[in-house]
């Protein structure tokens, strides 16, 4: 299904937490690309600027991007019964599965077939998150003024390494000042 509208009626609860369940078990190890494809691309929750919008909020605030993601979704559609739904959905079956495969690599973490295999999996995780990178920053395509934004991000922090949180609080209120002035 391409990107498109959101639906006309917004989620159920129910459906906040199997949605979110499906985020947390099949996108185990890098939750971001299965959200945007199912927020966005499956269920048309939502569109895919206002994933992206949406996004940029929970990146923002302190915490695991998707948790935020999840408490925000849930709770824009369906209060906090809806927050409580995705967050529930989102980390439950995957906290058994880490438990599990912790104490499994524990027994076996010496071993060189465990150990290719961790990096095979390193290797596919950061091609997920690239591809995903993609997809989030395509709503800014033509738009000069916010890729230059992004830049200025991606420099500050993976290139200077300077610290997130002073970063954000100069980028943010500067951006949204620059935007507002060339408008």
């Amino acid at each position: 299904m391409s990107d498109g509208a959101p639906p006309r009626d917004p989620p159920t609860v129910a459906a906040l937490f199997w949605g979110f369940l499906s985020i947390g078990v099949i996108g185990f190890g890098g939750v971001l690309p299965w959200a945007r494809r199912m927020m966005v691309e499956q269920r048309r929750w939502l569109t895919p600027a206002e994933f992206t919008d949406l996004l940029g909020l929970c990146q923002f605030l302190p915490g695991p991007n998707i948790v935020n993601l999840s408490v925000a979704l849930g709770s824009r559609f369906r209060g906090i019964p809806g927050a409580i739904a995705a967050v529930v959905g989102l980390i439950s079956l995957p906290m058994v599965i880490v438990m599990t495969l912790g104490a499994v690599y524990a027994a076996y973490a010496d071993h060189p077939v465990v150990a290719q295999g961790a990096e095979g999996l390193a290797a596919a995780a950061s091609g997920l998150v690239v591809a995903t990178a993609l997809k989030i920053a395509s709503p800014l395509r033509g738009k000069w003024l916010g890729i230059f934004v992004a830049l200025l991000v991606l420099v500050a922090i993976a290139v200077l390494h300077l610290p997130l949180v002073p970063t954000m609080l100069v980028l943010a209120p500067a951006s949204i000042a620059l935007h507002w002035w060339v408008r």
